[in-house]
């Protein structure tokens, strides 16, 4: 007996007639079946994808959402409203309509959005909403112009022209997951200031890798209170400081492993620990493994 075939919903994209310029690209029915089963796939697959330019006219209105869409904006400007909360999407926006939110959106009459988009489900559709920062209160995040997102949704529009493969669309789901994936790391939606005041910070430990600083020392550099740093901080990457600054140590003593025949007891040294069987312990927490075992390991 064969097995059931996953119930499938065709998404529901827009009318807009496609120019050619523009592109609209959804995944048959039988394919998306087969991505659903698929053990590389099940987990977060496409169902349509393109690259509007210039969408005059656009517009579309959906009470009910069976999938997520996330859009975005590179140009223009079009009028957004989702569960009645209106917004304007610029250039340099993302946004995410996810599954069962009803929304309507328009392109500006003057100057209409340009944008990439993609129709996307799976049961771990909602998780990747929340790792890219989206929930019931923040619908769009601004983002800018992001080179490497826009090679992500060009590397999507890649399997056109294939005869709807399953291999190309398998590999078109995994360029999706390493779309939204990657989003967190090219986002920072705490602005570019912080941005750059976070890369000082990381510059000043990289560059301070043979000392043991303390959490009162990185806070200086900021200007706050260690607990508002601290605070501040993990906001912001997810992390304290000092685990950041001891996994920096950890990933040098992993280099010198790797392309010295140093004992670890002067790679410990080095990196501002006198007590090996210490510094040892802490390595071995977060590599999993002994330095000796990892040595080892990395070169056999």
């Amino acid at each position: 007996m064969s097995e059931p075939h996953p119930n499938v919903q065709t998404p529901r994209t827009s009318q807009w007639p496609v120019p050619a310029d523009s592109v609209r690209y959804v995944v048959p029915e039988p394919i998306v079946r087969s991505l659903a089963r698929h053990p590389l796939t099940q987990e977060l697959y496409p169902l349509a994808f393109g690259h509007y330019r210039k969408a005059a006219g656009h517009h579309m209105h959906r009470d009910h959402h069976p999938d997520n869409l996330l859009i975005y904006c590179t140009d223009g400007k079009a009028f957004l409203n989702v569960a009645g909360e209106p917004y304007t999407i610029e250039e340099g926006d993302l946004l995410l309509l996810p599954a069962g939110a009803s929304h309507r959106y328009t392109a500006d009459p003057d100057t209409p959005w340009t944008i990439h988009w993609v129709h996307y489900t799976g049961p771990q559709a909602e998780a990747f909403g929340h790792y890219m920062g989206f929930d019931d209160t923040t619908r769009v995040r601004r983002i800018g112009h992001q080179p490497r997102l826009l090679v992500d949704f060009n590397g999507l529009l890649s399997v056109r022209e294939t005869g709807f493969r399953t291999r190309g669309l398998i590999h078109a789901s995994n360029r999706l997951r390493q779309l939204i994936a990657s989003i967190p790391l090219i986002a920072d939606e705490t602005g570019q200031a912080r941005h750059a005041e976070l890369d000082t910070l990381h510059h000043y430990m990289r560059d301070n890798l043979e000392r043991r600083l303390t959490l009162g020392q990185l806070a200086e550099l900021s200007g706050l209170s260690p607990a508002h740093f601290a605070t501040r901080y993990r906001e912001q990457t997810g992390t304290s400081p000092i685990q950041h600054f001891l996994h920096l140590k950890v990933e040098r003593a992993c280099q010198l492993l790797d392309t010295t025949s140093q004992s670890f007891a002067d790679i410990s040294r080095q990196l501002g620990y006198d007590d090996a069987y210490y510094f040892s312990r802490l390595f071995k927490k977060i590599m999993g493994k002994s330095p000796s075992d990892y040595r080892y390991t990395a070169r056999h």
